[in-house]
């Protein structure tokens, strides 16, 4: 027996086909993508956790406290809105927009710009006003997962709130037109068109 010829069996399994590596690496490139995409998901899902959220005193000592105070934290239904129902977007684009804007605040936390209370009590209207341009410019997007117009049973609410939220829906207002503070205080030096509610 001589040496295998090298066109033969032996040279294909030393070196592999063009067609067998493209092939290899396009499902390597399919597999790494699917582990990427799910770790990628998984950490969004994570940071949209009410555990995360109050992860870092800041939070926790001050606007987790007064949302434990509301309707939003406690109430007869046992409907439970968390930081994430209000703050962050479903759909992945906005959602995506939102964190970045997210990061943008955890660097304040990590520079110190708002790392005691007084220093976050001090950038809680600039902090608060941003929120509120946010929710305005999406038409309260958020607010409406869970409320809306068509949904009230105007009859059932108070005389006050059934006619403001007719003139709303007639001028076209959104919630945080009206219900800024419906989950944290309202910060100091608020201008009264701020203060509409």
């Amino acid at each position: 027996m001589g040496e295998p010829s090298k066109t033969g069996l032996w040279a294909r399994l030393k070196r592999p086909s063009a067609k067998y590596s493209l092939l290899t690496l396009v499902v390597l490139g399919f597999a790494a993508g699917i582990v990427f995409w799910g770790g990628f998901n998984t950490a969004m899902e994570a940071t949209n956790s009410l555990e995360f959220c109050t992860s870092c005193h800041d939070m926790r000592d001050t606007v987790y406290q007064e949302y434990k105070q509301t309707i939003h934290y406690s109430n007869r239904t046992g409907v439970r809105a968390i930081c994430s129902d209000c703050h962050v977007p479903k759909d992945w684009m906005h959602k995506m927009a939102r964190k970045v804007q997210a990061s943008q605040e955890v660097w304040g936390k990590l520079i110190g710009t708002i790392d005691t209370p007084e220093k976050f009590e001090a950038k809680r209207l600039e902090l608060a006003q941003h929120e509120w341009a946010r929710m305005k410019n999406s038409e309260s997007r958020e607010c409406r997962n869970c409320h809306s117009f068509e949904g009230m049973n105007v009859d059932k609410q108070k005389a006050r709130g059934s006619k403001m939220h007719a003139l709303a829906k007639k001028e076209n207002k959104t919630c945080i037109d009206c219900h800024k503070g419906i989950a944290h205080k309202k910060p100091k030096g608020m201008k009264e068109e701020d203060d509409d509610e």
